[in-house]
């Protein structure tokens, strides 16, 4: 959830004072897409694992201050709730062998928390929703110690005018319930895909981003239970997206944690417009920053959680560039299996935004955010339209029309052919036996019941083999 602030309780004119700094920040980016102002020499790649602290027993942990201070390292940061913590790789540039190098990063990083976690009795799992974790664990109790937290919680609550959060999750089984603090979005871990884009073609690399968050989704899923309940194939979609509803309407056009309103025209200049005009200031932090490091622009936007997020951020050389962040992708189930996801991301934006044809005059944005819900319900047994065609099964879009459209995104990026057949391989194999982590999930219950700590357990076993979720047996 981002970079820490000093304090949590605010005044008016703190409000008053970083809508100010936020419009005065907005217009100087505005002249910056005018003059091209952004880094634009080179695609670079990066990630960020969420993960989860539990115990032998399969349960949360909330142990991350202990675990952090143990670590001492700056690419392992602390996560909303006590028990989870997000681990980041080094910016690579997109080419050659880059992922088997992000692999080896986060496989060294993901063995050195074990070793630390260990010695607090606790193990690290990436997977998007913890099975066994209880809605009485998810308090501010549990709550990691940044004022940052404390202050997101206040302020959530007050536009909500203290009326509780509301989940309404209608998925196999049907849950309904109601919570009075934000840690419910804790419960809901990621694997977020960076890429730095050049800025004249950022609002191709943003849009084709939409249209491919339906079939990433629906490859990716890992997130089938919730409270014991068995709701959509990556719940965490649902579940995040009401977890921080400021607004009392589900229909409203603000909401925190959304699909977004639409495309962008000609420009991602549109979306930080938009954060102004539309999203009032979470965090109204003031900082003593130059005009030119748009901070509270950047602060802004990081309380705002579109699915596809365009980020700015600033290159060694202190040119300013655009990043785009595809949040759709769930932790898990296997260090192989996030890389394989990053790669399938990684080549087919980059032959969408290069198509002569942009996608997205192809297909309408509703029904792109129609088919990302639709995916994320029902996973690879959802049916979806892609661009110009009738509906028909992600699944056979996948396997039929969108791995070799990946592979030719890679290669034109120049990476090397045994990284592309490796990291693709995983993704055919996985279409092949349709077994994601999800439906692995289900298909364990299926078998031995519904016993939540035994399902964790097993998925650890799995998990330390490093095999990928395909390869799982029951």
């Amino acid at each position: 959830m981002g970079q820490e602030i000093d304090r949590s309780h605010f005044r008016k004119r703190d409000f008053d004072e970083f809508r100010d700094r936020l419009r005065q920040e907005t217009a100087l980016l505005k002249t910056w897409f005018l003059d091209g102002a952004f880094d634009t020499d080179k695609l670079v790649a990066g990630c960020e694992l969420e993960a989860w602290l539990v115990d032998p027993a399969g349960y949360a942990a909330p142990v991350n201050e202990r675990f952090l201070a143990l670590m001492q390292s700056p690419m392992v940061v602390s996560e909303l709730a006590q028990f989870n913590v997000e681990l980041n790789t080094t910016a690579r540039p997109l080419r050659g062998s880059v992922l088997n190098q992000m692999q080896g990063e986060l496989s060294t990083l993901w063995d050195q928390c074990n070793q630390t976690a260990s010695r607090l009795d606790a193990e690290l799992l990436m997977i998007g929703i913890l099975p066994t974790v209880r809605e009485r664990e998810l308090t501010v109790a549990n709550m990691s110690s940044m004022t940052r937290y404390q202050a997101l919680n206040q302020q959530i609550l007050r536009l909500r005018k203290g009326k509780p959060l509301k989940l309404d999750i209608k998925g196999r089984d049907h849950l309904k319930t109601s919570h009075r603090d934000i840690l419910l979005e804790a419960a809901a871990t990621s694997f977020q895909v960076h890429l730095q884009i050049p800025g004249a073609l950022a609002h191709r690399y943003y849009n084709a981003a939409i249209v491919l968050s339906a079939p990433i989704v629906a490859v990716s899923a890992n997130s089938p239970y919730f409270c014991e309940l068995d709701l959509w194939d990556e719940t965490r979609i649902p579940l995040f997206e009401q977890a921080v509803q400021v607004t009392l309407s589900r229909a409203a056009k603000t909401n925190r944690v959304s699909f977004g309103t639409g495309y962008v025209g000609s420009s991602l200049f549109e979306c930080f417009e938009e954060n102004l005009e539309r999203f009032v200031p979470l965090l109204p932090t003031i900082m003593d920053e130059p005009l030119e490091k748009l901070a509270h622009l950047r602060l802004h936007n990081g309380t705002i959680w579109r699915w596809n997020r365009p980020l700015i951020g600033f290159s060694d050389n202190q040119r300013p560039h655009l990043r785009l962040e595809h949040r759709v992708i769930p932790a898990g189930p296997s260090i192989i299996d996030t890389i394989a996801n990053a790669a399938l991301f990684y080549g087919l934006v980059t032959s969408l935004a290069a198509q002569a044809r942009a996608p997205e005059t192809q297909l309408p944005f509703s029904q792109a955010r129609d088919n990302f819900y639709a995916a994320a319900k029902d996973g690879l047994n959802a049916q979806v339209t892609w661009l110009g065609e009738k509906q028909g099964a992600v699944c056979d879009l996948l396997r039929q029309r969108l791995l070799p459209m990946a592979r030719r995104g890679l290669q034109r990026l120049g990476l090397t052919a045994a990284n592309i057949d490796r990291y693709l391989g995983v993704i055919e194999e996985r279409l092949r036996r349709k077994q994601t982590g999800a439906t692995w999930q289900r298909a364990y219950v299926a078998k031995h019941g519904k016993d939540m700590q035994a399902l964790v357990n097993a998925y650890r076993t799995h998990l330390r083999s490093g095999a990928p979720v395909h390869e799982w047996g029951l």
